[in-house]
């Protein structure tokens, strides 16, 4: 820990020594005329050196009037922010073959508005383009000649600044074809295809003065209640209007209006499925997927077992729906898409009319071929199937199934088992002279704390089944080991009932596999309950891991405290036996002081009982704390609602 405070007070330091430094350096501004020509390979800005391009999406789309173009015949090119009229500083374009070896094609004529000029890379002319001056854009048309020489595929790659340090390298084109001329269609420039104007709040250029007003509202929930259908991640979202995944439904005649949002910044999809039960398979689902700065809708269904493995196909999904409004800003994912009535996939029909639908709300960090990944940061379902038509705004199904599953597995773990291992290992020479239940005191409590292992595992295993509907689609860490933790705690007991007899030699064989088995289930249980952190269904904070860490350490320096004592307590023992008087070492005195041993605890009996009861108090506190905020998930957002309900 003192390492880390030591180098973040050094990058902190040298953080503030740099910045002291620019700040009596001359302000390093971008070519303000255009990019030099040294830059033709790798359209890389030098911007002081030292900053490297953006790797998000990049909100900004090259666009061309056509898809094919004849020999020597002219296309134009266009440059343009999403949503339309984000504005932008610098830029440079170039077509080049999509297959090796990737020469610079074609060449673009000199512009009329004066933003822009061409260069000359390698020993062509005016076969790039820059910008002339650095002031703000909101699109550039270029108008770009074909080779004469020339027949295949090219795409127009870009590079494009928004400000002096923020600035994308490789914004591709569509795929454009150069044919011969009298093969290319007579009227191939073709009108440039343009979004509708977007009705999200609007973006602020990073080189703009920040504004002292504050932003308008998500205009997504204006309607909520009033006219359309709303259901927000995490619940009551949208009463406070800011939902991390949100899903809204609104009938207009014989259309049905679907607005998805996604404001996680990290957010690779979002997608909104109407299902005839809270889980998924065999649902409709309606994917907005952010591509080259621009957001792309796509219909897919999920197939349950055995039929599939819950992932969304879009092969075999008829083309009923169309996207109308999109945007994507500031990594928020929005789209507006209209569906007809029905739709038909494969033997489903899907009857927007006149059947019920629950909502499953899902997005996730990654993309698959031709499909979309994981949900790894939301996926939630409504609490009841609605019909589309009826107004209203919708809760999220409840989680108490799983919740339940996290306490029991916390209380059992954590809990009980902690507690039996320790009476088991280190209190066999304690409570000598006392019994329960007609057993010594340590074996019927650490039976007790077992079978209550036993039995909270075997539940909360059942319950994590129903909850999720059979087996994890998702194949983490978490679940297989959860697994193998729980099939090692069935056999146990079942293992304790072949128990050999105390004289039998297979006696140390059965103690040593019953050892095992019982560490090894604790060990991979604690692990598991590590990885339950990560999962996004969960809800949990980060900070969790250090309580955990926390017990984990306690309950390592309580067994080494035992391990000593326990040491102490049989040297005291040997030397206790080495003294006997040698009158005492006849027949019948070795008896009896014998049995004397047996019924006496062993030494230090009062501090093992004092720490143990010290380890219980300890054991409550972290179970308590581990099963409140698993229980009350996410907790940092419970306790604000109610300190507010408090003030």
């Amino acid at each position: 820990m003192m390492k880390e405070e030591n180098r973040l007070v050094f990058f902190s330091s040298k953080i503030f020594v740099l910045l002291i430094v620019a700040q009596t350096l001359p302000r390093i501004y971008a070519f303000p005329n255009g990019a030099p020509e040294k830059v033709c390979d790798t359209m890389l800005p030098f911007h002081g050196g030292g900053i490297l391009p953006a790797n998000s999406v990049p909100p900004f789309r090259i666009e061309t009037s056509s898809s094919v173009v004849g020999q020597g015949q002219v296309l134009r090119v266009y440059i343009a922010g999403v949503p339309n009229g984000l504005q932008f500083g610098g830029f440079m374009i170039q077509a080049r073959q999509i297959r090796p070896p990737y020469e610079i094609m074609g060449q673009f004529n000199p512009s009329e508005s004066g933003h822009s000029k061409l260069m000359n890379c390698g020993n062509s002319v005016g076969n790039s383009a820059t910008h002339s001056h650095a002031g703000p854009k909101a699109e550039i048309s270029l108008e770009w000649q074909s080779p004469i020489d020339f027949e295949g595929d090219v795409i127009f790659n870009s590079t494009v600044a928004q400000s002096y340090d923020t600035f994308w390298v490789g914004i591709p084109s569509n795929t454009v074809r150069v044919v011969k001329r009298d093969l290319a269609p007579q009227n191939y420039s073709t009108p440039r295809p343009r979004f509708s104007p977007s009705s999200r709040p609007p973006y602020v250029p990073a080189y703009e003065q920040p504004v002292t007003t504050p932003m308008p509202e998500d205009p997504f929930y204006d309607e909520c209640e009033s006219a359309k259908i709303c259901f927000g991640i995490p619940d009551g979202c949208l009463e406070k209007r800011n939902c991390v995944n949100a899903g809204a439904i609104k009938v207009r005649g014989n259309i049905h209006e679907f607005e998805i949002l996604c404001t996680a910044k990290d957010a690779a999809y979002v997608a909104l499925g109407l299902s005839d039960d809270d889980k998924m398979g065999d649902d409709l689902v309606t994917e907005c997927v952010p591509q080259n700065g621009r957001v792309a809708m796509y219909s897919s269904y999920t197939s349950a077992p055995p039929n599939g493995n819950y992932g969304a196909k879009r092969n075999g999904v008829p083309l009923t729906a169309r996207l109308v409004e999109s945007s994507f800003i500031n990594g928020a994912i929005y789209c507006k898409v209209e569906r007809d009535q029905t739709t038909k996939v494969g033997n489903r029909v899907f009857d927007l009319v006149n059947k019920k639908y629950f909502l499953l709300l899902a997005s996730g960090r990654s993309l698959k071929d031709a499909g979309v990944g994981y949900h790894d940061i939301i996926k939630s379902s409504s609490s009841k199937a609605i019909s589309l038509a009826e107004i209203q705004s919708l809760s999220a199904a409840s989680p108490i199934l799983l919740r339940l599953h996290g306490a029991f597995m916390i209380t059992a773990w954590i809990g009980t088992t902690s507690l039996g291992i320790i009476l088991a290992r280190y209190f066999k020479q304690t409570w000598t002279g006392s019994q329960l239940c007609g057993k010594d005191q340590w074996f019927a409590w650490h039976r007790i704390c077992m079978v209550s292992t036993w039995s909270l595992t075997m539940v909360a295993f059942v319950l994590i089944f129903v909850e999720i509907n059979g087996w994890s689609a998702n194949q983490d860490r978490h679940a297989i080991l959860g697994v193998v933790t729980t099939i090692i705690c069935f056999i146990q007991p079942f293992g304790a009932l072949f128990r050999p007899a105390p004289n039998s030699k297979n006696r140390p064989i059965f103690n040593w596999l019953h050892w095992l088995g019982g560490n090894l289930a604790h060990l991979l249980a604690i692990v598991t309950i590590f990885y339950a952190v990560k999962l996004p269904k969960a809800e949990l904070p980060e900070w969790m891991d250090w309580i955990l860490v926390a017990y984990v350490a306690i309950h390592v320096i309580v067994h080494l405290i035992y391990s000593i004592a326990g040491c102490v307590s049989d040297r005291q023992q040997t030397q206790k036996i080495n003294a006997f008087q040698m009158g005492d070492m006849s027949h019948h005195g070795l008896r009896n002081s014998m049995k004397m041993e047996r019924k006496m605890d062993a030494p230090f009996s009062a501090f093992r009982k004092g720490l143990l009861g010290l380890y219980i108090v300890i054991l409550i506190l972290f179970v308590a704390v581990l099963v409140l905020i698993v229980v009350l998930a996410p907790i940092e957002a419970t306790f604000k609602d109610l300190q507010a309900k408090l003030n």
